[in-house]
């Protein structure tokens, strides 16, 4: 296995990734057709999972996962910093999507340090 293909397969996934929270963003949180539903019907499972995340997005529970994870895996060495760090850009471009940006951006950052960093036996 090639030492790039992790790297180029992470470059093909997060742009999806980020499309997918801001899918999730405008097409299930923001849309009024489902604000309309979760009015009358509270009850169903999707109402649910739309009020789930809406506690997620107030108390911020992505952001602070990827702020978290990108810190330890900044201070990890080797391929258990290089997970977390992707761990944290998987936490924290839903986050910056779903309005907890103050974390999120510093997750990011974080994280997309910490890959670009070069290893230490190199």
């Amino acid at each position: 296995m090639s030492r790039r293909l992790p790297v180029m397969l992470l470059l093909v996934l997060l742009p999806l990734w980020l499309a997918a929270s801001y899918g999730v963003r405008y097409g299930f949180m923001e849309d009024a057709q489902w604000v309309g539903i979760c009015v009358d019907e509270a009850s169903r499972w999707e109402c649910q999972v739309r009020s789930s995340l809406g506690l997620m997005i107030h108390f911020k529970v992505l952001g602070w996962a990827g702020l978290v994870t990108a810190i330890v895996g900044f201070v990890l060495p080797g391929r258990a910093g290089w997970g977390l760090a992707v761990l944290g850009l998987v936490f924290g471009i839903p986050a910056l999507a779903l309005y907890n940006t103050t974390f999120a951006v510093f997750a990011l950052v974080i994280a997309a340090l910490r890959l670009v960093r070069a290893s230490r036996s190199a």
